[in-house]
């Protein structure tokens, strides 16, 4: 049926999308991880991540259900195999985040209003960018995703430490597909001399002690100057509006401060 009248989503940006689209109503049921906005905690939760209640999804009679990356490619086979529509979104880049809302809105027959929440990212974006030049240096930032093991900034958000005015000092990692070929250790990051550590734990909050304790990492510049932050999953892992919006704009903060 086009457009849908009942979707499904089961990771929470294309939640925010169609709250910030205005079309929240279609939504028939979410994944338990949704936070944004809290409104959305009230709807039908049938996922987690990793795992979906097909048959609690097939009684909500959704016309498209919204899926994402490969960790979900066997929800998404097996909704399919159930005869459902179902989109798979599998971006890592603040691009993708742009194209990822500008399909929503063309999938849900509201080309415009998705063309046009892109624009409004978009020139915060540029305005990041200007702001940026002003900086009187670009500190270099460990962005730490997970800690055991390490595992650093992906994609989306090594391009936002590059907008806010900062250099990931793993970005050559950040494309990487999977989170196991963004693992750095110890050595990596003596070595990198970051000047900020941002921490990410995804699931579970950043212990700076745990940081600090670690052998060798006295000697980096970030843990010398007291420069540890903790950004929340919620707000910067999800590739959705809240990394470009909230995510990008603490980022911005945390950069100033240590300029």
């Amino acid at each position: 049926m086009f457009p849908p009248k009942r979707i499904i989503c089961l990771t929470e940006e294309t939640v925010e999308t169609l709250y910030l689209l205005g079309e929240q109503d279609r939504i028939v049921g979410v994944s338990g991880f949704v936070v944004r906005p809290p409104e959305a905690r009230r709807k039908p939760k049938v996922s987690t991540f990793t795992d979906a209640k097909t048959d609690e999804i097939l009684a909500l009679k959704p016309d498209l259900v919204f899926t994402f990356s490969d960790i979900q490619a066997e929800i998404t086979a097996n909704l399919i195999r159930e005869g459902l529509q179902v989109h798979a979104f599998n971006h890592r880049t603040v691009n993708g985040i742009l194209d990822m809302i500008q399909t929503v809105g063309a999938l849900v027959g509201e080309a415009e209003k998705g063309a046009t929440l892109c624009e409004k990212m978009q020139k915060k974006i540029e305005a990041a960018k200007e702001k940026a030049k002003k900086l009187r240096r670009r500190p270099r930032i460990y962005f730490e995703e997970w800690d055991e093991p390490m595992i650093s900034a992906i994609g989306w958000v090594s391009d936002l430490i590059e907008i806010a005015g900062g250099e990931n000092v793993f970005a050559s990692l950040a494309l990487a597909h999977g989170a196991k070929d963004r693992i750095v250790f110890a050595e990596d990051v003596i070595r990198a001399k970051p000047d900020i550590i941002i921490g990410s734990w995804c699931g579970k909050g950043f212990k700076q002690d745990t940081v600090v304790g670690r052998p060798g990492f006295d000697a980096i510049p970030a843990i010398k100057n007291g420069a540890l932050y903790e950004i929340r999953s919620a707000i910067i892992l999800q590739p959705g509006p809240a990394a470009l919006t909230d995510g990008l704009e603490l980022l911005q903060k945390i950069i100033s401060e240590n300029n």
